[in-house]
């Protein structure tokens, strides 16, 4: 079997989230995929630990610059490193994150998986139909059935569209951080980064915009 990298898009802001998020990764790499978890593999898991935190930190300077490259990576993995994206809809609500990347994904003709396992839905029982008819309303509801689900949609012929001068820009700096971030050691777990390693990765990325 092809080895194909999934983008794994949704909640992760508390330990239930990530959990969910961990277990959709770990049902698709048991099934031979490999994955990209934002929490995991991206810059969030660094920025995550200052979240509900009061205390100030270097980054507090660079905030703008470090959701930049936080985009450009997960736009970089999720356009033109990944076969195709799993969406999970769980929560009260979807995660607007988690809803900027379906869009893209749908936009820019990326094979697209919606999940969800959770009865919780703002509209008498059904989600937004702005994010539900992007899969037609194919929403899948077991996580057994994820694997299966991605190769149906990737085994249909789609039309790759190419994305607009301002998303290639991002995407292209995305690359650079991905790049940077495999020449870390890797005894350097990304929720443990010092401050001056996230500015270091920061700086080579954005500034050979």
């Amino acid at each position: 079997m092809v080895k194909y990298r999934i983008y794994c898009s949704g909640p992760l802001f508390c330990a239930e989230e990530i959990g969910g998020m961990s277990a959709i990764a770990k049902v698709l790499e048991d099934a031979g995929f490999q994955t990209f978890l934002p929490h995991r593999d991206g810059i969030e898991g660094y920025v995550l630990r200052f979240s509900n935190s009061s205390f100030p930190s270097i980054i507090s300077g660079i905030r703008t610059r470090i959701d930049y490259a936080i985009f450009s990576l997960d736009v970089y993995e999720l356009i033109e490193r990944c076969s195709a994206v799993v969406c999970n809809l769980n929560g009260r609500v979807p995660d607007e994150g988690m809803i900027v990347e379906a869009a893209l994904a749908y936009a820019t003709g990326k094979p697209l998986v919606l999940y969800k396992d959770d009865i919780r839905a703002p509209f008498g029982g059904y989600d937004n139909s702005m994010l539900t008819s992007l899969v037609r309303g194919r929403i899948v509801g077991k996580l057994k059935d994820l694997p299966f689900a991605l190769m149906d949609v990737i085994s249909r012929k789609t039309d790759l569209v190419s994305p607009p001068s301002d998303l290639k820009k991002a995407i292209s700096n995305g690359k650079r951080i991905s790049s940077i971030l495999e020449r870390l050691p890797e005894k350097m777990f990304k929720k443990n980064w010092p401050d001056e390693v996230i500015c270091q990765v920061i700086d080579e990325s954005l500034t050979k915009e």
